[in-house]
């Protein structure tokens, strides 16, 4: 395990998912990522998001042995603790009411503590949590335990598992992801599929992943066939697989769960392997994170050149043609690629007769080029001073707020405001 020393600080990926969680961690400086691993030398990097409190005292256990402790001495274990977070009813535990996202803060408090081999939680400067999704419900959630974890931390952000895999994804070797790369995520009874590719006729080079799910047998429902029921999940997976990456170009494709292995990937291996580049593990999202937080502070040159178009980034630029010292420019006001709910750009101007402001926008997911005039009716004077914001109201859906400030002392301002709404798509 990496150990970081002096005043290094440490850039943190946390993968949370419904049923394990992840840790990943470099220094600021870029060194290699690594990820935490509760047993010495091995890769046992899953963390069972579960507690578990001993009866009748205020002691509470966490992953592994939260399970181990449950098993033998019948503590009273929660599980699934990102739900139940998600679902906002308080749990009762020997009469005792429990706040589910207190109890969701805990168990970060305790599994940030496995990083004491490397620094400490006190040395982390940036924490990257990422999800399976990244909704408002879940965005909400993280902010509560954000808010209680109390890190002195710079910076605490979120990302989703597809956004994860493409940070993951620029950080290998060219040949890994210059063609397609798929990647199935095994949880219980479901498969997750993902698919990255790259529209190379665009500058920078536009990222896309589809994600797709798909009901799925669980280890767990066939482990008593044995033989028989991983020929079954074998083929089960073969079929999916040939769904999925059928003979097309495909440059790699990643398998990530704990059910995954070589115990039952027998054809489903054979069909794979053919022209392809296979990996095996679990870790991938956590250390995607960590990667996608450094790029933050550390931005790559992969970074400059490629832009991630996610079903949460904003898919078009957004600007103005303005005139400035004398000569015509544009104005950039709203990156695509950037979270869109978090897209927001204020500019103040002055406008002249037409009482037109024309926004230009650009997509990157082939809609090209087209002009946005939005009239500005009842604005009175032949040159008015205008403040405008831009924001997202929803994925494809611009919202365009103007105030007048009047002419200084030529025309004081009325009051006066508008609101617009336009459609991207």
């Amino acid at each position: 395990m990496l150990k970081i020393g002096g005043n290094q600080k440490l850039i943190v990926g946390y993968d949370l998912g419904w049923d394990y969680a992840q840790i990943s961690y470099c220094n600021a400086a870029g060194s290699p990522v690594e990820t935490v691993s509760s047993v010495a030398g091995s890769e046992s990097f899953s963390i069972p998001t579960a507690l578990c409190k001993r009866e009748g005292v205020n002691q509470w256990f966490y992953g592994k042995e939260a399970l181990q402790y449950a098993e033998k001495s019948g503590g009273i274990l929660v599980e699934n603790l990102l739900q139940l977070a998600l679902d906002g009813e308080a749990i009762q535990i020997e009469g005792t009411e429990y706040d589910p996202v207190a109890l969701l803060t805990l168990f970060f408090k305790r599994s940030l503590g496995m990083l004491s081999s490397a620094a400490g939680t006190e040395k982390i400067e940036a924490l990257m949590i990422t999800c399976d999704r990244m909704d408002p419900q879940v965005t909400e959630v993280l902010d509560k335990v954000s808010a209680n974890l109390r890190l002195k931390a710079e910076r605490i952000s979120y990302q989703s598992h597809q956004e994860s895999y493409y940070d993951y994804l620029i950080h290998q070797q060219g040949e890994l992801w210059k063609e397609p790369s798929i990647l199935f995520h095994y949880q219980g009874n479901r498969m997750i599929c993902y698919r990255m590719e790259c529209n190379r006729k665009t500058k920078p080079v536009v990222t896309f992943i589809h994600r797709e799910e798909e009901e799925f047998p669980s280890r767990e429902s066939l482990a008593a066939k044995e033989a028989a029921g991983n020929q079954m999940l074998d083929r089960a997976f073969l079929e999916l697989v040939k769904e999925k990456v059928g003979n097309g170009r495909i440059a790699s494709v990643y398998l990530i769960g704990d059910d995954f292995s070589e115990d039952w990937l027998k054809e489903s291996l054979r069909f794979l392997c053919d022209r392809r580049r296979i990996f095996l593990g679990n870790n991938l999202f956590c250390k995607g994170a960590c990667h996608g937080m450094l790029e933050r502070f550390k931005p790559s040159e992969a970074a400059s050149s490629y832009v991630f178009l996610g079903e949460d980034k904003l898919k078009s630029n957004i600007g103005m043609n303005v005139r400035r010292q004398g000569e015509n420019t544009y104005l950039a006001l709203l990156d695509a690629g950037t979270d869109w709910k978090k897209a927001v750009a204020t500019q103040e101007f002055y406008l002249r007769e037409d009482r037109v402001v024309e926004l230009v926008a650009t997509s990157l997911v082939g809609g090209g080029k087209f002009s946005i005039p939005l009239e500005l009716e009842g604005l009175p004077g032949d040159v008015s001073r205008v403040r405008m914001t831009l924001s997202m109201k929803a994925e494809n859906v611009l919202h365009a707020s103007f105030w007048d400030l009047g002419f200084g002392e030529f025309r004081p301002a009325e009051n006066r405001s508008w609101e617009k709404d336009v459609s991207l798509s």
